[in-house]
């Protein structure tokens, strides 16, 4: 994968250096940390010798997209599996479009029934001769937590570079945490370094915090046994579950205002999902804890084909 910008941007904050990692630049698939994953993913596909791809996630998930578009240029089969809404209801977005545009095979399914969805998919795939990989393991989703946390891991290795190359540290960086992934990812890197003195903070998009703790840990363990190394101490393990404006999908008038602000004054996408929360919750979190004289980093981790299902959200007033 290609490095990616940093960038600083206007905030209404003094004291404070915010800046922007631009993942959402990756040059494939409108980019994004999931673009990383996906690619980490499809490697160990190959390195296993399997050759049909499960992926997870609601009509939402940029991680389906990813999965999608990478199996559509490698050519392949894919299977996504979607879950309905907390509530039962289903949307449609511009990366459930794409996932049916890469020819990938949509599974819908209740939230409490993915293990039989899983289970049923494998079946199917093993009958028609296939060797099917699911992404995260067995039907009941243990196995492979390694395997994503290697995206982020060597993007942390990508920031200290441009660290030293733009002459700063950054003592803060935030990220929109869904899955955990990225952040397990960020903090294996921060692990590795041994950057104690630096905060690693995921605002939640779903999850309650202890839970995404809970998962965090379980990725940071896989890492570790995978690369032999002993964690003797956890690095601190921050996910901020202030601001999740009802859930997985909801956002507040704070997030839209917050879209519309990044877009007007910097230029730069974000989407009430992921990102928009996500920045929403980093700038809540600087302003209630009076940060001040800090340097900034905010992971940009994608979504821009979610913007654009919420651009009425720029619109004054709406």
């Amino acid at each position: 994968m290609e490095r990616t910008p940093i960038v600083m941007c206007k905030t209404d904050l003094d004291n404070l250096d915010i800046y922007v990692k631009r993942d959402d630049l990756l040059p494939f698939s409108f980019g994004g940390n999931k673009a990383r994953i996906a690619q980490e993913f499809y490697s160990d596909m190959d390195i296993k010798g399997k050759n049909c791809m499960i992926g997870y996630g609601n009509a939402r998930s940029n991680l389906s997209r990813a999965l999608a578009n990478v199996n559509s240029y490698r050519g392949g089969v894919c299977h996504i599996i979607s879950p309905a809404d907390d509530d039962g209801s289903r949307i449609v977005t511009n990366n459930s479009y794409m996932v049916h545009a890469c020819g990938a095979h949509f599974h819908e399914c209740e939230k409490q029934k993915v293990a039989e969805a899983v289970e049923s998919v494998i079946q199917e795939c093993e009958l028609n001769g296939m060797k099917p990989y699911y992404i995260y393991g067995d039907k009941f989703g243990h196995g492979n937590e390694a395997v994503p946390v290697r995206a982020y891991e060597k993007v942390y290795r990508e920031i200290l570079e441009q660290e030293e190359q733009m002459g700063i540290r950054f003592d803060y960086i935030f990220l929109p945490t869904g899955t955990g992934m990225t952040q397990s990812g960020l903090l294996a890197g921060k692990l590795i370094a041994r950057r104690s003195n630096q905060k690693v903070i995921g605002i939640s998009v779903a999850r309650k915090s202890e839970q995404e703790i809970e998962v965090i840990k379980n990725y940071l363990d896989a890492f570790s046994l995978e690369n032999q190394i002993l964690i003797e101490e956890y690095p601190e393990i921050c996910v901020e579950d202030d601001y999740l404006s009802g859930g997985y999908g909801k956002y507040s008038d704070g997030i839209k205002d917050t879209i519309r602000s990044m877009f007007v004054c910097n230029g730069i996408p974000l989407d009430s999902t992921y990102t928009g929360k996500g920045f929403y919750g980093m700038l809540e979190y600087l302003k209630k804890n009076g940060i001040k004289n800090a340097n900034i980093l905010f992971i940009h981790t994608g979504g821009t084909p979610l913007f654009f299902d919420n651009i009425h959200l720029l619109e004054q007033g709406k």
